[in-house]
């Protein structure tokens, strides 16, 4: 079976001051979702599906749904803040989403084979998806399921300005994901980063670390385990109006529990993405770079 892409773009931009999911950024008007998409349908895809907030469905379905409905079955999912596990009801007051891990948990119902998840913001690389799509091709071996993500240095992902969330990760010689901890606040330093921890203490991140940017593969099993973990989070959280089910956080507790394994694989290419409007011109830039070396070709759906 192929393996689905779970695009995540529900997020409502605050820092970017704007819809960024529909940002353009190639010379025919392209976002950095349809490279996305493009590199997935090209490498073998069965289909997308769009992770978003039910007020953006009739503009994606306009801009983005048109293009690449042409070459791959595009569906829509809404992640409702009302969306939780029987018992639960979200806090008078919350507007902010319940998170990445939630989001995944919005296109559940849809998934029933292997899929990638990835961010609608951000640009992986040309190879970065086909490498996941292969890993999803793959016999799991137990007897626990296999997932995979593309691991990304450090210094390739923070913006020049500005603090951002990377998922730091602790991985063994041989590439497997030890330890993955959500790092809210990293700022660039030097060759690295750093951020504030839990005590106010100021830690540094050495340049060469490895960080998820949220390109994940999954078997159908984690959906069950990410809805173990998201209803225990809301036992804690939810009454919270801003704590978030960050997905590389439901990923570290299901391997703190010894019920999946996670192999890392290093990424080929650079990563570049949408955080801050600053962020644009850097992105637009590699973009026309990409084209002229024929990466991609200039008007991507034509």
């Amino acid at each position: 079976m192929k393996p689905s892409l779970v695009m995540l773009a529900a997020g409502i931009s605050s820092r970017y001051g704007g819809c960024k999911q529909l940002e353009p950024v190639g010379p025919g008007g392209e976002t950095v979702t349809d490279y996305t998409v493009y590199d997935a349908w090209r490498s073998g895809f069965g289909r997308v599906v769009f992770v978003i907030r039910a007020e953006m469905e009739p503009t994606f379905r306009e801009t983005l749904g048109a293009r690449i409905g042409r070459h791959l079955p595009v569906n829509y999912v809404h992640q409702r803040l009302e969306a939780l596990p029987a018992g639960f009801q979200p806090p008078a007051g919350r507007t902010k989403p319940w998170g990445t891990g939630h989001a995944v948990l919005a296109a559940g119902d849809t998934l029933a084979d292997p899929f990638v998840v990835a961010n609608a913001d951000d640009y992986y690389g040309a190879s970065s998806v086909a490498m996941l799509g292969e890993f999803l091709q793959q016999r799991d071996p137990g007897p626990v399921p296999t997932y995979a993500m593309v691991g990304y240095p450090v210094r390739d992902t923070l913006p020049a300005t500005g603090a951002v969330s990377r998922g730091l990760c602790r991985c063994t010689p041989d590439g497997w994901l030890e330890r993955i901890d959500e790092i809210i606040g990293i700022e660039r330093h030097g060759d690295g980063g750093c951020y504030r921890d839990a005590t106010g203490a100021t830690q540094l991140v050495d340049g060469g670390a490895c960080v998820s940017m949220n390109l994940w593969a999954f078997r159908p099993q984690f959906l069950r385990q990410a809805l173990e973990g998201f209803t225990a989070f809301l036992r804690a959280n939810g009454q919270t109006l801003d704590r978030e089910f960050y997905l590389p956080v439901a990923v570290a507790d299901v391997m703190r529990q010894g019920r999946a394994r996670v192999r890392v694989l290093p990424a080929r290419e650079r990563w570049c993405g949408l955080t801050h409007r600053a962020d644009r011109s850097a992105v637009t830039d590699m973009v026309r770079d990409l084209v002229a070396r024929g990466v991609y070709p200039e008007r991507l759906w034509e």
